[in-house]
This record gives structure tokens, sequence and C-alpha cells, in this order.
């Protein structure tokens, strides 16, 4: 058998979708609420080999409606790194590709070292104008972490910096979605929900949904979309496997444990119409031989699959 190829496989992607007839393991959602769409996006997180012009040709070649751009220090779209004319660039590069900038993915946790916030704040600030910069017609999503910890320890924490984050939120005209993650100091749906009702509920601050850091948990599929859904701004999609006694994430729908039709006839017919991202976790593109397109492509095909099978409206 030959080596499947690079080009093997984008000429594959190109027909993803096309002619499928399976029926997925829920009712159809397009039955439900046919009105508008959700996007499927791939964040640059698992691209960090790649420029952003190479990622952006590349992802609207295999058929992908848009992505999430990775900002954090030492990447190569961080701000320091966007001078005026490369933004302007990546604006009429994306728009040329029909794609839609979908999320900024960021990493900062909350301190209690006042220098340190006040350095988070400004990083918020650049990410923010960067995203009017590429996207001047869309409100900037930053997604982030929160950091290690305990909850219990951690929580009043966590929440005396969001209410900065929210004032700098509303000025930059941005929107701030916090994840709960898998030996995180917040992991779970209720602590993000908990910490934005303390908010006041307001709509500068919203929550990534990404079920992989509940799995093997206790915590369901079904159970955990109610609790988040009302609070959701972005979801990020992976798998979640066990290794050993401990679990580990691998691309979205290689593991064949996680129901992504499921998940996305919940999110649809309840509301949601934001972007579904495919992450690609450092646990995977930290691997001898990681190859960014091949797993941009895997990630397609599974999940183009499902949106298919589910008659989930996409904008293309």
């Amino acid at each position: 058998m030959k080596p499947i190829t690079r080009r093997h496989l984008l000429r594959a992607a190109s027909t993803v979708g096309l002619g499928i007839s399976g029926v997925g393991s829920v009712k159809s959602a397009r039955q439900v609420k046919p009105q508008g769409h959700i996007t499927l996006s791939f964040g640059t997180y698992g691209t960090r080999t790649l420029k952003l012009e190479t990622v952006i040709q590349t992802l609207a070649r295999i058929g992908y409606d848009g992505l999430e751009v990775m900002t954090a220090p030492n990447w190569d779209a961080t701000p320091t790194n966007m001078s005026p004319q490369r933004r302007r660039e990546l604006r009429k590069l994306l728009a040329a590709h029909g794609l839609t900038l979908t999320a900024l993915m960021e990493n900062l946790h909350p301190s209690t070292e006042d220098a340190a916030h006040l350095e988070g704040l400004e990083r918020l600030k650049q990410v923010a104008a960067l995203g009017r910069a590429l996207a001047p017609q869309t409100t900037p999503l930053i997604q982030t972490v929160l950091g290690s910890g305990k909850w219990g320890q951690v929580k009043d924490l966590f929440l005396r910096r969001l209410i900065d984050w929210h004032e700098l939120a509303e000025k930059e005209d941005a929107l701030i979605a916090i994840k709960p993650h898998r030996g995180g100091g917040m992991s779970r749906p209720e602590e993000a929900v908990w910490l934005i009702n303390q908010l006041g509920n307001k709509s500068r601050i919203r929550m990534v949904y990404d079920y992989s850091h509940y799995a093997f948990r206790g915590m369901t599929l079904e159970n955990t979309v109610a609790t988040a859904l009302p609070y959701i701004a972005h979801i990020a999609v992976k798998d979640t496997i066990r290794k050993g006694n401990a679990t580990t994430f691998v691309l979205p729908g290689e593991s064949g444990n996680m129901d992504y039709d499921q998940l996305l006839s919940l999110l649809f017919q309840g509301g949601y119409r934001g972007d579904v991202c495919c992450e690609v976790s450092s646990a995977v593109w930290r691997q001898p031989g990681y190859d960014p397109v091949v797993a941009a492509v895997t990630c397609y095909r599974n999940m183009s699959t499902a949106f298919a099978r589910q008659k989930i409206p996409r904008p293309h």
C-alpha cells in the first residue's frame, strides 16, 4: 500500500461531507430548528511550526469555515509579531479565502500579584486590538483557561480578577470566554457558571465548553451541555482517552468514545449558533513526527461528517 501523503489527504478532505447518508445517534437538528448555522474551525494552537499566512490558505483548501488564532507570547501571531501592515494583509487574506476569525486563544492565569495582573490586562487589551484589526466587523472573542489550584482556594481570586477583565472587555468591546480545564483551579462547568453569575451574568464574560476536560470524571455529555449552554460562547473539541491510570488527549473523533453527533445536536437544538473549534492538544503536537496539516485534515474529516450526519447548517 502506498503511504498517505498530504496531497492525498487534502484531496480526500475536499470531498468530505458529499453524499453522506448515515443516520446519527440522535434526531437530526435540522428537523427541530433550521435557522442559523454553526461554523467549523481549526485552532492554530496545533500549527505552531507554520506561519499564520500558510495556515489560512491550508485551512481554506481543506474546507474549514474559520480559525482560532493562538496569540500567547512566543507564538507566531502574538500581537508583538503583528505589524500594522501584516495585520492588514492577514485581514485581506482571511477575506479572500472566506475564513472567519472565530476566536483568539490566550493562556492568562489570574495572579495574586498586582503587577502580573496589570500585565495580563495589557495582554488582553493587545489581543482585543489584534482581533479588531483582523476582523473589524466582529467582536473579538478571547478564550483562556484560568490556571491551577483548588477551586475552593482560588475561586475568590478568580472572581476578583475577572471583575477587572470584564471592565476591560467593555472598554475594548471584546468578549472573554473562560475555559474549565481538567486539573485546573476551575475544572467543571458549574464552576464557570458560578463565576459568571457572581459577576451578574454579564455578557462580556462567557464560557468555553470542551467535554474532553469532563470525560472520565463522572460528568455526562448531556448534563454538562445542559449546565453550560446558557453561558457558552465557544466550543472546543478533542478526544480524551485513558492511558494507564491517567488520561490524555487525541484528535477529535480518533478515539471513538466521544459522541459528536449528540454534542452537535444538543448544541444546535439548544440554540447555539457559534463556533466548534478543533483543538490539537500539546499532548499530540509535541509528539515526534507530528504534522499539523495531516492533523487538520483528520479533524475536518471526522467533524465535518458529524455535521453532515446531523444536518447541522454551516455557512458555506
